[in-house]
């Protein structure tokens, strides 16, 4: 492959990341939106924020339904970072 085709194909792949990475933005704020609300539910009934058996629910779930090519450690990862995140907006709000 010439270096004049592979930088056309290289912008074809990164015309695509950019508009996953939007797609996957706006899916992170709409799963925020719906933690602040369970946060509100939370505090009303006087729960904690922290539920660290559900957080590994959710990771556990999200590494066993992963296809790849992540590996199962990248997707906990990723998980733990927006489980933590959401916790740190549902935190905020009872400030």
């Amino acid at each position: 492959m010439r270096q004049e085709e592979a930088q056309a194909l290289l912008g074809q792949y990164r015309t695509q990341i950019d508009s996953l990475d939007t797609q996957i933005l706006a899916l992170l704020n709409e799963r925020a939106r719906i933690a602040e609300a369970i946060g509100d539910a939370k505090s009303s009934a006087g729960l904690p924020v922290v539920e660290l058996a559900r957080e590994k629910a959710v990771i556990d779930r999200m590494v066993e339904r992963n296809p790849g090519p992540l590996e199962g450690e990248a997707v906990g990862r990723i998980y733990q970072t927006v489980m933590l995140e959401m916790r740190r907006i549902q935190e905020l709000r009872r400030k």
